[in-house]
């Protein structure tokens, strides 16, 4: 009996700190479907498939990939450690569904772009992408669109052209977010001086806000001017700007990453801003952290502590230059 009691409490030490990439527990069994994160993956003993590979069958179906980044090498050179053979974090995007989203829900631009993570592990390659249903909560848009239902289902094609022979994971880890969105929002009063343009006022926002988040250890791997990349192309001339970020952070992506590479299906976050004609306000927004936690059930400190630790230094800055 003590033996069995034993070998519960272990049990479920794996679950609460191994993350959603453990093998299934068959009472926790859920279809990536269900879930907000999905895990492809394929046998890779003969090396085939590479995040290079992937980046290449991603862009071929029409998702462009913005940033395809090795992530060992900083982590090898700051840390003196990886995780992992291979771990990557990618940006990616469908211009044509982007537009659509945008056009409709505004907020879409806190996954604009679109994220992965890739890494190999144990002779296992692994691609972690967000689903439909991850998508549509936290952004609040209608589960049922069948702009990012086709979204959805481009990145499903991508996935199996990358991985011919690869296949969805059952997670085991039980999302903790009761479909609440942990959107981070904010908005600022939009004053021009005399002789200021709307141009003047965003680039001398961005500059502050540049400025201010680097020395705290923010990177930016991308930029989006979304009024010039997709918005001209379809000659939508509804905003005065609208420009995202992709920010990351080594010293959190690092320690989250070692119990949870899939964390990368939320990392790079995006962080967007944007004004509309005629509106007096700039509005701003990212996905909170508690997204990561809830949705792969993260429960070990050394994970939660530098998410919020770094989503605390956002909101700080952003709150300083929109007063």
């Amino acid at each position: 009996m003590k033996n069995i009691y034993s070998l519960l409490v272990a049990t479920l030490l794996i679950t609460l700190f191994a993350g959603c990439s453990t093998a299934p527990i068959a009472t926790q069994k859920q279809e990536h479907t269900t879930q907000d994160v999905q895990i492809f993956t394929t046998n890779n003993k003969n090396a085939l498939v590479t995040p290079k590979s992937i980046e290449d069958a991603f862009n071929a179906v029409g998702l462009s990939v913005a940033g395809n980044n090795d992530m060992n090498k900083p982590f090898s050179k700051r840390f003196g450690k990886t995780h992992y053979k291979v771990y990557n974090l990618a940006m990616y995007m469908n211009s044509d569904l982007t537009f659509k989203l945008i056009k409709k829900y505004p907020e879409f631009g806190a996954l604009t772009p679109l994220t992965m993570s890739i890494w190999e592990d144990k002779g296992d390659m692994n691609i972690a992408t967000l689903t439909v249903h991850g998508m549509s909560r936290a952004t609040g848009i209608p589960l049922n669109d069948p702009d990012l239902v086709a979204y959805g289902a481009l990145i499903h094609k991508a996935l199996k052209k990358a991985m011919i022979n690869g296949h969805f994971k059952e997670l085991s880890c039980i999302p903790t977010h009761k479909n609440k969105s942990f959107q981070v929002n904010f908005t600022a009063d939009v004053e021009l001086d005399d002789a200021q343009t709307i141009d003047d006022f965003i680039d001398d926002f961005e500059a502050e806000f540049e400025g201010e988040i680097e020395p705290l250890g923010f990177l930016m791997p991308n930029y989006t001017n979304v009024q010039e990349e997709l918005f001209d192309d379809h000659d939508y001339h509804a905003y005065d700007f609208y420009h995202t970020y992709s920010l990351c952070k080594f010293d959190v992506i690092f320690p989250v990453s070692k119990l949870h590479p899939e964390a990368g299906a939320w990392a790079p976050c995006s962080f967007y801003l944007y004004k509309k004609k005629g509106d007096k306000k700039m509005h701003m927004g990212f996905l909170g952290v508690n997204n990561w936690i809830s949705t792969l059930n993260i429960q070990d400190k050394a994970s939660t502590k530098p998410l919020q630790e770094a989503q605390g230094m956002l909101k700080k800055v952003i709150q300083d230059i929109a007063e």
